[in-house]
């Protein structure tokens, strides 16, 4: 049997050279969350059934852990934007196959040298690690983005890098021989040399790349009962890259991801295209908002809203109500609080390119927006 590592590390050279050396002794690894406090990460580790935590200059024994099968390599925490985390077991095998089938397909040849700069403890910054490790590559690792720190990488030979779509903006993307986009709504019009990526914790990050699924990968669209198929549907996945079980917290057992035939069902609703097959993402499932019997999916209304001159920030919606059913309403961050956007013009903006249903009925203010590490909005706390 194997014991769990829980390495309470920041982002940095050290925490490859722990993550390798627990491999070497055949335990796996849980990452836990630098964002947040000391003992929300040690309950973590309790509840995941860590054997040991590895700090920065400690190593504590805990008590009650519980032993993974052979074979498992790492527990990844999913991001939590809808609720409390879960852990995903990862074997080795599930890895292994991510890594390579994503270094061929970002042409990640003997010369390229990979920046890691996201999360480690989570997928989009840990695939980094893997990727390089097992196809051999050169690799950098960041304790953080930082326009100014990849530069310098480039400038010593850096060629790839993944980053959240919010990062692209203000970075040059042109030096860059490929960079991976992923982790929230990615824009359709990229550079030449920027891939948008489809994945999740439980696939050990992207294995659809510009909508079209990587070798080994298969996608369905499945509708609900009763649907004539036209639209957007749930998205299924089935690959290697799987993880094999969600890990039980605070000893309850562990849970399948799969069904029988090996389909893990995502969260996502999306479609194919007709032409060429490329997978759509068109948003969460739960977060579909129906207004008038019209469905408005948040993720492209948001990205519009964001476009406007006087929005820094911006999230979307369903709030109850007696006439429409849900009405699409926009919680706003504005670019100067003393002359916020009004409700007129963001409608009249949104309806410049979309459906005038996704337009928003209700104008909401706010400060700030809660986000996770990785810069998704963390619908949970929306309201």
């Amino acid at each position: 049997m194997v014991e769990l590592v829980a390495l309470d590390l920041p982002g940095g050279p050290r925490f490859l050279a722990a993550l390798l050396d627990a491999w070497e002794r055949h335990r796996a690894v849980l990452p836990l969350p630098q964002q947040l406090p000391a003992p929300q990460r040690h309950e973590l580790a309790l509840r995941m059934g860590a054997h040991v935590v590895v700090g920065t200059d400690t190593v504590e024994r805990l008590e009650a852990p519980r032993e993974l099968l052979e074979g498992d390599a790492l527990v990844v925490l999913t991001s939590g934007t809808t609720g409390e985390p879960k852990g995903v077991v990862l074997t080795h095998e599930a890895v292994e196959y991510a890594s390579y089938a994503t270094a061929n397909a970002s042409a990640t040849t003997p010369d390229a040298h990979w920046v890691a700069c996201l999360p480690l403890w989570h997928v989009g910054g840990l695939s980094v690690l893997t990727r390089a490790h097992h196809a051999d590559a050169g690799l950098t690792v960041h304790p953080r983005f930082d326009p100014e720190l990849l530069a310098e990488s480039l400038s010593h030979g850096a060629t790839h890098v993944s980053l959240v779509p919010t990062a692209l903006g203000r970075i040059d993307p042109g030096p860059w021989r490929r960079i991976l986009l992923g982790g929230s709504m990615i824009p359709e019009e990229l550079p030449a040399n920027c891939t948008a990526t489809y994945g999740m914790t439980e696939t050990f990050g992207g294995v659809v790349y510009d909508g079209l699924p990587l070798n080994g990968v298969e996608v369905r669209i499945v509708h609900t009962a009763g649907s004539d198929g036209s639209g957007p549907g749930r998205v299924e996945l089935r690959t290697p890259t799987l993880g094999r079980c969600y890990r039980g917290s605070g000893g309850t057992p562990d849970t399948e991801l799969t069904d029988a035939n090996g389909w893990f069902t995502t969260g996502d609703l999306g479609s194919r295209s007709a032409g060429d097959g490329r997978l759509r993402i068109h948003g969460r499932a739960d977060d579909v908002i129906v207004t008038g019997a019209e469905k408005v999916w948040p993720e492209p209304v948001e990205a519009r809203l964001r476009e406007h001159p006087g929005v820094a920030d911006a999230a979307v919606v369903g709030r109850a109500d007696p006439e429409w059913g849900e009405a699409v309403t926009a919680l706003v961050v504005p670019v100067d609080p003393g002359a916020p956007p009004t409700l007129d013009g963001l409608r009249e903006w949104v309806r410049d390119t979309m459906a005038p249903h996704n337009a928003p009925k209700a104008l909401e203010l706010r400060e700030s927006l809660p986000r996770t590490a990785l810069g998704k909005l963390a619908r949970s706390r929306l309201a």
